[in-house]
């Protein structure tokens, strides 16, 4: 099969690799779609590149079931399936607590087995057991279900912080993932802040539903969102960047009894000081979100079906796989919202 396989730092070639079986349990998916996830530039630029090269990167897919191994009873070859990347064992202290992000033993696709920027990926039996092959429905495109695994933790982000009508969400970046916050959050009814440095950005973030758009760069944010908020701040802050300087320097917009999310990962070593007597006396819960649990993945799947979120125009740029540099290139840049890779 060809893929685009990493060999190294900044080392990504479309070549010819080994098309997996799938053993006892396990599923062979043909792809269809793979979403290129800032996780995966970050890997591809050097940052937790896996110690076990060379590999394939990618864990937002869909596509058409390909081969099925024995004991595989509940799919048939030709299913239309979105994938839960994370292979969890189900029975750990976190599994059982729901908290599948958190497995004690998990892997996934480009973290420890092949990924999805390749013509098939192998799931194994840890995610077909655990309920993470989610079936399509026929009238359901590829397009908008490769977004229910970045929009699944999206939706984790908003039940860490506890998300209700009417609360004040403030959107730290308007990149991508910001933007799936801004249609999540809006899903909840919520009034909705987005900062960010770019105005182009920040007119796609009021396009899809921001009410108030604001740029450091032109205007001190921090005083327009303390009159946005009547000086109390917003119940949820999300940091949908991993800027530690950021994330400081708006810590103290969350309201008291708010929660301030930590979502988009900074480099390893980063610090970030917090002052003790605002979350004591204030009572914030200061929380992080990377991933989301199997029942999240499977609800985003059904919200994007159901049409209750509508994930229209997310997706900006399509590749197909021998322009996968291409794609590198355009997000390093940012100068795309998000893109996938097209296979046949």
């Amino acid at each position: 099969m060809k893929a685009a396989v990493v060999h190294g730092k900044g080392d990504i070639r479309i070549e010819e690799y080994g098309t997996p079986a799938a053993d006892e349990g396990e599923i062979v998916l043909r792809t269809k779609m793979c979403g290129i996830c800032a996780t995966d530039i970050k890997t591809l630029l050097g940052q937790g590149l896996p110690k076990d090269l060379p590999t394939i990167l990618g864990h937002e897919v869909v596509g058409e079931i390909a081969e099925t191994g024995k004991g595989v009873t509940d799919y048939a070859v030709g299913d239309r399936v979105a994938v839960y990347p994370i292979a969890v064992c189900g029975e750990c202290y976190f599994c059982k607590r729901g908290r599948n992000s958190l497995c004690e033993h998990e892997f996934g696709l480009a973290h420890g087995i092949e990924g999805g920027f390749a013509e098939f990926v192998r799931l194994p039996k840890q995610i077909v057991n655990i309920g993470g092959v989610v079936k399509l429905a026929d009238d359901l495109p590829f397009e908008k279900a490769v977004l229910a695994e970045p929009l699944s933790c999206v939706y984790a982000s908003l039940k860490a912080c506890n998300v209700e009508p009417e609360s004040t969400v403030l959107i730290l970046g308007a990149g991508p993932m910001g933007l799936m916050h801004v249609k999540m959050a809006k899903w909840a009814g919520a009034r909705v802040i987005s900062v960010d440095l770019l105005d182009s950005r920040l007119e796609t973030a009021k396009t899809m539903g921001a009410d108030f758009c604001l740029n450091p760069g032109s205007v001190n944010h921090i005083d327009e969102i303390r009159k946005i908020t009547e000086g109390k701040g917003a119940e949820a802050v999300i940091a949908s960047l991993g800027v530690p300087q950021v994330i400081e320097e708006n810590l103290k917009l969350t309201r008291n009894g708010g929660t301030f999310n930590i979502f988009g990962g900074p480099a390893a070593g980063q610090m970030i000081s917090v002052d003790p007597r605002w979350l004591h006396y204030c009572e914030i819960n200061l929380t992080g979100t990377f991933a989301c649990s199997v029942k999240q993945f499977r609800e985003c799947v059904g919200l994007i079906g159901s049409g209750a979120i509508d994930v229209e125009g997310l997706i900006s740029d399509r590749f197909e796989l021998d322009r996968f540099l291409d794609a590198v290139e355009k997000a390093k840049n940012q100068s795309m919202i998000r893109g996938v890779v097209v296979f046949g």
